[in-house]
């Protein structure tokens, strides 16, 4: 037991300790003032060349967004998940050595180049992700969680990182034994992390872009307007796609009848869903009892 109020103890004063230094001493290598620094591009781009020009700058729910996009990438796992996450991460390593596994790598390949470490993990965890997105649709009570998300009635950046906490434990819970179950020998995704985020943020904005024929491979705003259409094909949902669209496509759940800089966003219900962050924030639990 002691063991674990040591590990509580120290994630907190750990990510506490981490966080200030994000904060305090910005630079190449810091998710704190990548993130500001992409956001302000991406907002820039909006400004300047818009999809939707009657939207204004500061669109509906900005700040709201903006709230939720430094809660859910900082302050949550500040309050209280990344001490849940390393407790966890304990449990279950104490679990399996009950069995005596101590190491559940099933794939050894940190002897490859880091690039190609790199566009396997990216390519894996967009594969992993792109099915736990799916669930969130088909899950009667992880949709109750993912409206939070879908609660956007005007596309920008910031809402890239509107979404419940829970999604935060969901995602990471289901990906640790899949990943893990894969030596990467690489002792930092940082690359993978800001390019996954650039992409994300891009998804969201009031941008118009496509790629090109890269719209098979890579999300895009003209596709992920689709996702959050009031009006679509079926009751599940389209173009789960996070940073890959191929997946769509390759499994039959792309959807673009055409232009869709004008259509209505949400879903059925959301007028009565709850406004602030606070109400969104209880709001799935309650509905859970």
């Amino acid at each position: 037991m002691e063991h674990y109020w040591k590990i509580v103890v120290d994630s907190y004063t750990g990510y506490w300790n981490y966080l200030v230094n994000e904060v305090a001493y910005p630079g190449w290598h810091n998710y704190f003032w990548w993130l500001v620094g992409l956001s302000l591009f991406v907002w820039a781009l909006e400004i300047i060349v818009p999809w939707r020009k009657g939207q204004s700058v500061f669109r509906k729910d900005f700040w709201l967004d903006g709230f939720y996009m430094f809660f859910n990438f900082f302050l949550f796992s500040l309050i209280g998940y990344n001490a849940i996450s390393n407790i966890g991460v304990n449990l279950f390593n104490d679990f399996l050595s009950v069995f005596g596994i101590t190491n559940l790598v099933a794939i050894e390949i940190k002897t490859w180049p880091a690039w190609t470490q790199l566009l396997l993990m990216f390519v894996i965890a967009d594969f992993i992700q792109w099915n736990i997105h799916r669930l969130l649709h088909r899950v009667p009570w992880m949709w109750e969680f993912h409206k939070v998300h879908h609660s956007v009635e005007e596309m920008g950046f910031a809402a890239h990182l509107r979404f419940h906490w829970m999604e935060t434990i969901l995602y990471k819970s289901i990906q640790y034994i899949p990943l893990a179950m894969i030596g990467f020998g690489l002792q930092d995704f940082f690359v993978i992390h800001i390019i996954a985020v650039a992409i994300g943020h891009l998804n969201h904005s009031n941008l118009y872009i496509t790629y090109g024929p890269l719209k098979y491979l890579l999300n895009n705003p003209a596709m992920h307007i689709w996702h959050h259409a009031k009006k679509i094909p079926n009751q599940y949902g389209v173009n789960y796609g996070i940073s890959l669209s191929i997946w769509d496509y390759l499994f039959q759940t792309a959807y673009i009848p055409k232009n869709g800089r004008d259509e209505k966003l949400g879903f059925d219900g959301d007028d009565n869903f709850p406004k602030t962050f606070w109400q969104q924030f209880i709001y799935p639990l309650n509905r859970q009892k």
